[in-house]
């Protein structure tokens, strides 16, 4: 029997969810960053610097970029980390990796970036002090699985952050709603020339765990000091936990 799995409000075969969300980014990669820039009015940048304020990355540390897409968060972990660091930016999708590596060569960061897939890094036990995933967690299959991969790649005392959409509070669930179902498909028509996209995307944040259930999750899965930050009425979260 095929196991099943959501691909947002759609239930389908798992091998097919992984197709359809490749699917998703191959279309949509080149212009991720304005539509981030559009549909967050620009809040994601601000989501992501405190993502890195938290991570708290030093010189010659080993950090790892899950699902890095465009590499925001690699690049500013690369310069922190400096020459005698070593930051992997690494994505399941290939054009999201191209304008990754393409956005860091146009800054002079050469780093290593690998082809992967978070629910088996080919990555030895205990080796990076910081493992991030920024809106890449619930595009994943077996977010329990990949969450013990992050875990064991982890060094003892190491860090694990997720950044991710959650759930906004109670007062403004209808027009979040609106907003989401409405405005952002309209908007990935007029800019991606892909609406069905971002109804995905849409849907895709319904279907994540809310804050308490993810946090659940990351202590289920080994780690511990589990904590999460609300961040613009709890539109997006980021949790940390860490490996002891």
């Amino acid at each position: 029997m095929t196991n099943t799995t959501h691909f947002g409000y759609k239930t389908v075969a798992e091998d097919q969810k992984v197709q359809e969300v490749a699917k998703v980014f191959h279309s949509v990669a080149s212009k991720y960053d304005v539509m981030n820039d559009l549909m967050s009015a620009g809040l994601h940048r601000a989501w992501k610097l405190f993502t890195i304020a938290q991570a708290g990355v030093r010189p010659g540390f080993k950090v790892l970029d899950i699902a890095g897409g465009t590499g925001d968060l690699a690049k500013a972990f690369a310069k922190q980390a400096g020459r005698t660091g070593e930051v992997w930016l690494t994505d399941i999708n290939e054009s999201m990796l191209r304008v990754g590596r393409d956005r860091l060569l146009n800054k002079g960061l050469v780093t290593p970036l690998l082809l992967c897939d978070a629910e088996k890094l080919p990555f030895p036990d205990d080796y990076f002090d910081r493992v991030s995933v920024a809106f890449g967690l619930r595009n994943m299959t077996h977010k329990d699985q990949a969450l013990a991969e992050m875990r064991r790649v982890l060094k003892p005392g190491g860090k694990l952050l997720v950044l991710e959409f959650s759930k906004v509070i109670a007062p403004l669930q209808k027009p979040y709603d609106l907003y989401s179902f409405s405005v952002l498909p309209w908007l990935g028509q007029k800019i991606a020339g892909d609406a069905e996209s971002y109804r995905y995307l849409a849907e895709s944040i319904r279907m994540h765990p809310d804050q308490e259930t993810l946090k659940s999750m990351m202590l289920d899965a080994g780690l511990e000091r589990v904590q999460y930050h609300n961040l613009t009425a709890g539109v997006a979260a980021l949790h940390t936990g860490i490996k002891l």
